[in-house]
């Protein structure tokens, strides 16, 4: 008899709360598209699909609207894996473990494998007490229901074996599939001359007022600085603008679909977190041959930022960050050469990873 040609991972089911924008729900957005143009059958448990992301929405991904983008929606997954059957279940970030953890539990020995990715740092330095001790014991228990984890970089790969204390042959290093222009995006209104570029949520975790901080004591009155992204912070930075009298300087104008060209333009792209996991707008904006600006808030950003195409600081540096900034503001600074491309298919090698996993479980 021939025998089938049914890929191990014929059917991939993912999840996202909504579709109100982040790098960890836009990535999956680009792999599902990439998974269901190479015949997979993707299916995309979804809280709501309310938000700008669902322009982004690739055809051929199935989706399950629960209704809420409350995180608890995403805990009816175990009766939806039961009903669909997939072959695996893709987490597509940290943020989202927890549903896998819960998966497992309610469901067994009947489970589909999991693989998860890290989306963000495993070490934390916001939490102090009984929440770091609580969270490191989380990430401890993650190698009981996850077949697999996805890093980045080798670096987060070898975050995740001390973190979570997994075995170093169940870490696979993929990295995101590179952006792509969007023709149909709404094109972002660019500052007139010279500007810093941070993209990103607004969120605590992004300490965009290190940032504006920092602007605000530039020598430097024609230099603007434009801020791409949305989140609860938006008020206490538009109130920190208001104080430095940088209205007309600064420009926050909210979700930027595709902000490549933003980054193109650029003086500098500047990231100031505490704590990240593999940045996509630094790799989006070196690719691009734009300096980078970044607080070593990443195991993996000396893997990204190579000498020459940017400066490292310490988080919290308010001078070396102010020194960063002008040493790549300064008349005549070089722009780095645009960074090649890393020729790894990242779409085939999570689908090779995928058939590999439930060939194993089902051996």
């Amino acid at each position: 008899m021939p025998q089938s040609t049914r890929p191990a991972s014929a059917h991939i089911m993912t999840l996202a709360q909504s579709f109100r924008g982040g790098g960890v729900e836009r990535a999956m957005l680009r792999m599902a598209g990439g998974w269901a143009a190479a015949g997979r059958r993707v299916t995309l448990v979804l809280g709501s699909s309310e938000g700008p992301l669902a322009q982004e929405l690739p055809g051929g991904v199935d989706v399950i609207e629960l209704g809420s983008a409350d995180y608890r929606a995403l805990l009816d997954m175990p009766a939806l894996a039961r009903k669909y059957r997939p072959d695996l279940i893709f987490i597509p970030g940290n943020h989202y473990t927890g549903v896998g953890g819960w998966t497992r539990l309610r469901l067994g020995k009947a489970c589909p494998p999991i693989v998860a990715k890290v989306s963000n740092s495993l070490v934390r330095p916001d939490m102090r007490g009984i929440g770091a001790w609580g969270y490191r014991r989380w990430l401890r228990m993650h190698p009981r229901f996850c077949d697999r984890i996805v890093t980045m970089t080798q670096a987060t790969a070898e975050e995740a074996v001390r973190e979570m204390r997994i075995p170093r042959e169940r870490v696979a290093v993929i990295p995101n599939p590179p952006a792509i222009a969007l023709a149909d995006a709404a094109p972002v209104p660019l500052p007139k001359g010279r500007y810093i570029l941070g993209v990103g949520r607004l969120e605590p975790q992004k300490r965009w007022e290190r940032l504006i901080d920092a602007f605000a004591r530039l020598d430097a009155p024609d230099l603007q600085l434009l801020l791409l992204g949305e989140g609860s912070a938006r008020a206490t930075l538009e109130a920190q603008v208001a104080r430095f009298a940088l209205g007309a300087r600064v420009h926050m104008p909210g979700y930027a679909a595709d902000p490549i060209p933003a980054m193109r333009g650029a003086a500098l792209v500047a990231l100031t977190s505490d704590f990240e996991g593999v940045p996509g707008a630094v790799n989006e904006a070196l690719a691009l041959g734009t300096p980078v600006v970044a607080t070593e808030s990443s195991v993996s950003i000396r893997e990204l930022i190579a000498p020459g195409s940017g400066s490292i600081v310490p988080p919290g540096d308010e001078a070396a960050l102010i020194a960063a900034l002008d040493r790549w503001l300064a008349p005549g600074a070089a722009r780095p050469a645009p960074r090649a491309a890393d020729g790894i298919d990242s779409i085939a090698a999570y689908l090779a990873l995928f058939d590999d996993v439930v060939t194993q479980r089902g051996a």
